[in-house]
């Protein structure tokens, strides 16, 4: 069977890791900054804990990486030093990270420059998903690197999409978000507004869902911003960082996109008032009245 590597084994990650363990594919190794994490994650599948990049590579043929951003993939697969292209010949990564299009073109050429292969594994899903192998997977990159491990992919997916070449998944997932995060900022005020007028939200809620007004955010966060219940499954950092990529791309196409800009000044807000590390349904905290938003202490 093909040995599985993970880099990055927090909420999706360790959710993919453990989704294939029970599909019968080996762990061989897994990575995490936060050591912790990655014991956690080797304990139920019988990974080993590598304690370096290079090992990761070492001991897998084919390495998933879900970092956090730009910064990180740069480092995982730095040109010196530790290094996952360390021993790469011969080996796939697949970067799954939400992460800028030209980072995954970097990612590319330097694993072709040591004798590998990447793809882009973008995922349009969230840590049920990524338990119960129900991913949306968009993967770009080489076809007959990606279909040489769809099998895996599908795995992980209940629908998968080959999008084209490197950059075209990352793309497409920051348009995803884009609208998302929007969807998920216009729906705060819709229900902030109803709360401020004294109507019911739970009825709001239904009638919303019966209209145009509709949506999958609506499903997913309407009652969690009613509750203020804001358990992560998409922090309100990241829906900063990918409406942030969005704009980039945006910018560079020469587009102005007011929209995407007013939700992204909403999500920067409540990363530096100390709420990053909330569910995105925690944008509701700025628009109801009179609630009075509390960072996370650790």
């Amino acid at each position: 069977m093909t040995r599985i590597g993970f880099v990055g084994v927090g909420r999706m990650g360790a959710n993919m890791a453990l989704r294939l363990y029970e599909r019968g594919y080996p762990i061989a190794a897994v990575y995490d900054v936060r050591r912790e994490a990655a014991e956690s994650v080797a304990e139920a599948t019988g990974a080993a804990v590598a304690a370096s990049l290079a090992d990761v590579t070492r001991a897998s043929d084919v390495v998933f990486t879900v970092v956090t951003d730009d910064v990180a993939m740069d480092r995982i697969f730095a040109e010196t030093g530790d290094s996952l292209l360390t021993g790469a010949k011969g080996k796939i990564f697949v970067n799954c990270a939400t992460v800028s299009p030209r980072i995954h073109e970097m990612v590319e050429g330097r694993a072709r420059a040591a004798g590998a292969q990447s793809l882009e594994g973008c995922m349009a899903s969230s840590i049920p998903q990524a338990r119960n192998g129900a991913l949306f997977l968009m993967v770009a990159g080489e076809r007959a690197t990606y279909e040489g491990i769809e099998p895996i992919l599908r795995e992980l997916s209940s629908a998968l999409v080959y999008c084209g070449a490197t950059g075209r998944a990352a793309e497409i997932k920051a348009i995803v978000n884009m609208v998302m995060n929007a969807n998920t900022a216009a729906l705060a005020e819709g229900l902030g507004l109803g709360a401020a007028l004294g109507l019911d939200l739970g009825e709001l809620r239904e009638i919303l869902s019966k209209t145009g007004a509709n949506s999958r955010v609506l499903e997913t966060d309407g009652e969690d911003m009613q509750n203020r219940e804001h358990s992560v499954f998409f922090s309100a950092a990241h829906a900063a960082k990918d409406s942030g990529i969005a704009l980039d791309l945006a910018e560079r196409a020469g587009l102005d996109l007011p929209l995407a800009k007013a939700t992204l000044a909403q999500y920067r807000r409540l990363v530096e008032i100390g709420c990053g590390e909330l569910d995105k349904s925690a944008i509701a905290e700025l628009t109801f009245k009179d609630r009075k938003i509390k960072p996370i202490t650790t």
